[in-house]
């Protein structure tokens, strides 16, 4: 089994340091790590943010685990040049066009939430968003009217098979879970949404043992944060994908505590190939302090046994001491706690 680590920039090596120490003490048969630089790191010592070998080393792995890129010093370069745009590339390379993104309350921490102790209690929903379209890659361009105004357009689109593809996602995925697939749109105005509802309807054929609904994508918003509870799987395009997880990470109280991964059809001799990081950035602010909270490198850790190595068990080893280290008051900065990297990485080791 071979793993490619990404630690890149910020609080990125801090935080993959401990996750490797998780890795170590599993004591996986055949593991192969294969370290490489991305990011601004990779810009500085190679001249760009996603160097060949890097791509490489990803190429031939089985999963990638990626911690964070991001650097205020390379904030004037030319865009493709900026360290971000190494994430861009993997998952363009790599295609990977799935994300997954877990938002789970973890008992004890309620009060953390925005929302009420009781309704943050009921959270625990996947929101899986589609990478590769939308209006991110959709034709854009800035241009100018007849009468001189200044307009910026981007155009929104989805072909079918790629709606498809990811719906084939979110069902199997709600299938391992509660049985319940939300599918998130804007119907009622764009037909992009549309095409996108009739797609996911006509897949849902395949998997009739899952309880599919529609919702648009204003009232998911609201019921996010009124009834979280209702929700197992949510399914959404890149947009609107993009704000619902991270409105879904701060109903759970922290940035900190949220992993996500990244999957493509490849398929391994473990698994599905894909490519594992936290939610959060680089945090140049804090790096080097000692100060960041590992848990969602680590729970993306737990994501990558689960999926890319099929090793569940181990994946709920992880999964069950981060909860057990939490309970237990050991918490970051982030949570308004005091307990620094290596504390926390210590104390997740303990109890797993």
């Amino acid at each position: 089994m071979k793993i490619a680590l990404l630690a890149g920039d910020g609080i990125g090596p801090e935080i993959m340091a401990q996750a490797r120490r998780v890795l170590d003490a599993l004591e996986l048969p055949g593991l192969e790590l294969i370290e490489a630089e991305v990011g601004g790191t990779a810009y500085r010592n190679h001249g760009h943010p996603l160097p060949g070998e890097t791509l490489a080393s990803a190429r031939d792995a089985d999963a990638v685990l990626f911690g964070a890129v991001g650097d205020p010093e390379c904030d004037n370069l030319e865009r493709h040049l900026r360290p971000e745009q190494a994430i861009l590339g993997l998952r363009s390379n790599l295609g990977l066009f799935a994300n997954l993104r877990p938002a789970t309350m973890f008992p004890g921490l309620e009060n953390m939430s925005g929302l009420k102790p009781e309704i943050a209690r009921q959270i625990d929903v996947l929101i899986v968003r589609e990478l590769n379209g939308d209006v991110y890659f959709g034709e854009k361009a800035m241009r100018v009217l007849e009468d001189g105004r200044r307009q910026g357009y981007d155009v929104m689109s989805y072909a079918e098979d790629e709606v498809r593809r990811i719906a084939h996602v979110a069902f199997r995925a709600a299938q391992g879970r509660g049985g319940k697939l939300c599918s998130v749109d804007k119907a009622n105005v764009l037909e992009t949404s549309q095409l996108w509802r009739d797609v996911v309807t006509e897949t849902h054929a395949d998997y009739p043992d899952v309880e599919l609904s529609h919702m648009y994508v204003d009232n998911a918003a609201m019921q996010m944060v009124r009834n979280p509870g209702q929700f197992d799987v949510i399914v959404t395009g890149n947009l609107f994908g993009d704000i619902l997880s991270d409105q879904a990470s701060m109903c759970v109280g922290s940035i900190g505590l949220l992993a996500s991964a990244s999957l493509g059809e490849r398929q391994t001799e473990y698994g599905t190939f894909g490519m594992y990081e936290p939610i959060h950035g680089s945090a140049p602010d804090i790096a080097g302090q000692g100060k960041a909270n590992p848990m969602a490198m680590i729970l993306s850790l737990a994501m990558l046994l689960r999926h890319s190595l099929g090793r569940e068990e181990d994946a709920l080893r992880i999964e069950k001491a981060i909860a057990a280290t939490l309970e237990a008051g050991v918490l970051g900065g982030d949570l308004g706690g005091s307990a620094g990297t290596a504390e926390i990485g210590d104390a997740v080791l303990e109890r797993l």
